[in-house]
């Protein structure tokens, strides 16, 4: 589907999301003719660039609103998405509580959506690219085939799953024949269509130590039930599993990079994410010592140290673009 000179708007709950209230959401289509939902926010100072959110699994726009916050308040615009089967975009299945996605050729499809909506809004440059977990599996891929971004920060990237090698000894058989057999849209094995931060109480929780983000995270749940995301599909879990072992196989691209895995991370494989950034030139990785999974909505002291390295990066960068 073509864009026109208007992007039609769309919903988004700045109070909830406590975020900057000079944004706006808008729809846009995949050339499949998928919506999605994104969402901008003016920064003070145009000449900093705007720095584009892939968001993880689960996830929506509301729940970086904090982040954008933060990166409002360090002059540069932010441009968000929903990927397809979760927030407001399109779901994929009859039971909207399941992650699902038909083939991760199909996230491409929303990155270049989410580019072209990117010109068609005139978003300030340089464009940086901050992408968390899934979001960074996605981000990796478009850097390879696109480059669009001048530098990028990736935060705990799903560049592996987390299994045991018993339960990845499984995965592969069984999510195949759950994908081929008609099959795809079912739970992966101990997964279910209920939104985690509801069910697991903040002590067995693995993403933060922060108590005031998990509240957060919570509050956005239970004010936006309709975008609330469950547990993976066999074909999601059949398409990552595919789509990792095919990067892993890539070399990393010319770009500057910076990469923070918490020490404490329980959902990616952090011997994926070394291997990576050990042949990423001019690459750096820092394990944050403390840290469980979503480094940047971690304690203050882990999220504040995580933007400000970020932000050194980008505006080295910005700064020699821009001469």
């Amino acid at each position: 589907m073509a864009y026109t000179s208007a992007v039609p708007d769309a919903p988004f709950h700045a109070a909830v999301a406590e975020a900057p209230r000079n944004g706006k959401a808008h729809w846009i289509y995949a050339e499949d003719g998928t919506r999605l939902r994104v969402a901008q926010w003016p920064g003070s100072d145009p000449s900093k660039g705007t720095v584009f959110v892939f968001q993880g699994r689960t996830e929506n726009i509301e729940k970086y609103g904090r982040a954008v916050c933060s990166l409002n308040s360090l002059g540069y615009s932010a441009f968000a998405i929903d990927w397809r089967g979760q927030g407001l975009s399109d779901r994929l299945t009859e039971d909207r509580m399941t992650g699902h996605v038909n083939r991760y050729g199909d996230y491409q499809k929303d990155v270049t959506a989410m580019l072209q909506a990117g010109e068609t809004l005139d978003l300030p440059k340089p464009w940086f690219l901050i992408a968390h977990s899934l979001g960074a599996c996605i981000g990796l891929r478009a850097i390879i085939e696109m480059n669009p971004f001048e530098a990028c920060a990736f935060t705990a990237p799903l560049w592996d799953i987390n299994l045991s090698a018993f339960q990845r000894r499984a995965a592969w058989p069984v999510s195949w024949m759950a994908q081929t057999f008609g099959k795809g849209h079912a739970y992966a094995p101990g997964t279910r269509g209920e939104a985690y931060v509801l069910t697991t109480p903040f002590e067995e929780n693995r993403l933060t130590h922060d108590p005031d983000t998990y509240q957060y995270y919570m509050n956005i749940s239970k004010s936006l039930p309709d975008q609330v995301v469950g547990g993976p599909s066999m074909g999601w879990l059949f398409q990552t599993l595919k789509e990792t072992r095919r990067l892993s196989k890539l070399p990393s691209p010319d770009l500057r990079c910076i990469t923070f895995c918490g020490a404490q991370d329980e959902i990616v494989a952090i011997p994926a994410i070394r291997d990576r950034m050990a042949r990423w030139p001019g690459g750096k990785l820092e394990m944050v010592p403390g840290s469980r999974h979503d480094v940047l909505y971690e304690i203050p002291e882990i999220r504040q140290h995580v933007m400000r390295a970020t932000n050194d990066l980008f505006a080295s960068t910005g700064a020699t673009s821009n001469a």
